[in-house]
């Protein structure tokens, strides 16, 4: 009977060598003297759905409201106009005159105006945009109060419509601006729309009241 395996220098007569090589250790390899950068971690970006869902209530909130509120034909007067439509539509020349000052300080401040960058654009801009939406507020309330959701033809459709909207979309815009991370196109598509949309509530209301009744107060 054969005897038991052992290894060199663990024999004994009669039993059988079995030679074991002994491989050496691969070589390491150098750790490399280049530091490897880290990846880069790019930052979520910002959700607009909160601001979105927001803008979208108020539009309808404003629009339920002006349907079924019973219109009492008068909310705002002021001393030296001949009515309230005259009101109306002078306080709604104001805030569409100062959201053009606010658009061209914006184009200003993005160097949109030939090289025309001034120091004060930023100021401008804020400002003109505060007074065009101060502006805008009285006129909202007297056509929810005193005239409501119109929608008589279409010139009054629309403009019952684009009025709504119009604070759907501030809402909107001014609830985007503090968050950090927005695409770089957000800031300027939701100024234009808000834009946009006043223009739209100015041509369907002052534009049409002057081309009618005269500009007068």
């Amino acid at each position: 009977m054969a005897g038991r395996r052992r290894t060199i220098g663990d024999t004994r007569p009669g039993e059988e060598t079995v030679a074991v090589q002994v491989l050496p250790e691969p070589p390491t390899r150098p750790e490399s003297s280049i530091p490897i950068p880290p990846l880069p971690v790019t930052a979520p970006r910002a959700s607009l759905v909160v601001p979105l869902l927001v803008g979208a209530a108020v539009t309808v909130a404003l629009g339920v409201y002006g349907r079924l509120h019973t219109p009492t034909g008068i909310a705002v007067n002021v001393a030296g106009f001949s009515s309230p439509q005259a009101v109306k539509v002078w306080l709604g020349s104001g805030a569409a005159a100062f959201a053009v000052v606010q658009l061209l300080s914006a184009l200003a401040m993005w160097g949109r105006l030939g090289g025309l960058s001034p120091s004060w654009a930023g100021t401008a801009h804020r400002w003109s945009g505060r007074i065009a939406f101060l502006l805008t507020v009285p006129v909202a309330v007297h056509c929810l109060y005193a005239l409501g959701f119109a929608d008589h033809d279409l010139r009054t459709l629309t403009h019952s419509l684009l009025g709504c909207l119009f604070f759907g979309a501030f809402s909107t815009k001014m609830l985007a601006l503090p968050r950090p991370g927005l695409a770089g196109w957000v800031l300027p598509v939701a100024g234009g729309v808000v834009f946009t949309v006043l223009m739209g509530v100015w041509l369907t209301s002052s534009l049409w009241y002057f081309t009618t009744f005269g500009v007068g107060t």
